[in-house]
């Protein structure tokens, strides 16, 4: 099929506002990384002084967005949006954005943007994430508990090294070919977090990298990443000719913002229409649109559990896990 329709800023914004929008900044994309991590730290900070259960939740809680946060980063990067300098820019969304989360921006890149070409169409490699829905609610807690108690985090991250160690004769691969796969998929998240638990362990905290970085990366991060997926595109039409309706915003309030959806993820329609603004400039972008009279041809949600209800619409509860269909998004799939 062909590619999906584009359209040009010039339809909506004048010269001035499309210029202040699409400009590059030498230091806002940095100062988001940098705001991620403080936010961790914090996080962590605020168990390791007061530990107890409800500190320890909030603390994976916030430190599983932050990781959201960093894979959204490492998405902007993908775009060439972190920074104007191009070297810079690849530089820290691989590895201050996508190898602390097991991500990578190199092998991310090609994938994402043929998901830009091709929105919604039959090329579109996610499209298999929004394809099922609706679905009842009860899959739906199915699925967030897979999330919750690290099924998804085993399925995502650890089934695919056990398959590729048990599977290495069947397939004719030395031992050799094995590891260069493996390395390159743990390589710089192995090198990442090895230097971060080994400076926690020499100030005597060596059980907080399992705490408080696994473990939200096991649990919060797959559950508000499927919720995200499911906002962005879920039941949005397949072969949609209308670039205004390729993907979906949902406006996100302070603790939304802070849990689930960090970093302006939730202006994806706008994401869509103009896939080169950095992050930053989406809600301006949003703003504009909505004083233009355009939002009212987008699909635009007032809020994450308004979406959760129309992607569980359906009466009918497939017990297999839709069909058989895969619902569990890929590391670091960002539409």
């Amino acid at each position: 099929m062909p590619a999906a329709v584009r359209v040009d800023p010039k339809r909506f914004f004048t010269d001035h506002e499309w210029a202040g929008l699409s400009q590059r900044s030498w230091w806002r994309g940095l100062l988001l990384i940098a705001h991620a991590w403080a936010v961790i730290l914090l996080a962590g900070a605020l168990f390791v002084i007061w530990p107890n259960p409800l500190t320890l939740v909030l603390a994976v809680m916030v430190i599983g967005a932050r990781q959201l946060g960093l894979a959204i980063l490492m998405h902007d990067g993908a775009h060439a949006a972190l920074h104007p300098n191009l070297k810079v820019n690849d530089w820290v969304g691989e590895w201050l954005c996508g190898a602390p989360v097991g991500a990578s921006l190199a092998r991310y890149r090609p994938y994402h943007l043929t998901h830009h070409r091709f929105a919604q169409q039959t090329e579109d490699p996610d499209l298999i994430l929004s394809a099922p829905f609706p679905i009842s609610r009860k899959s739906l807690w199915r699925k967030a508990l897979r999330d919750l108690t690290g099924q998804t985090f085993y399925k995502q991250r650890i089934a695919p090294t056990v398959s590729a160690l048990t599977t290495r004769k069947a397939k004719g691969l030395s031992w050799a070919q094995v590891g260069q796969g493996l390395w390159a998929f743990w390589g710089p998240f192995v090198i990442f977090n090895g230097l971060a638990w080994t400076a926690l362990a020499i100030a005597g905290l060596w059980w907080a990298w399992p705490v408080l970085w696994l473990l939200p990366m096991a649990t919060w991060y797959p559950l508000v990443t499927r919720i995200r997926n499911i906002a962005e595109h879920a039941l949005v039409a397949k072969d949609e000719p209308d670039p205004l309706r390729h993907a979906r915003t949902t406006r996100a309030n302070l603790i939304e913002r802070t849990l689930l959806a960090p970093y302006y993820v939730n202006y994806h329609a706008e994401h869509h229409l103009f896939m080169y603004l950095p992050c930053w400039s989406l809600p301006r972008a949003h703003r504009l649109l909505v004083a233009k009279g355009v939002t009212g041809a987008m699909d635009v949600q007032p809020d994450y559990l308004s979406v959760l209800k129309l992607a569980t619409a359906s009466a009918e509860d497939d017990t297999r896990g839709n069909g058989g269909k895969r619902l569990d998004a890929p590391v670091a799939t960002f539409g």
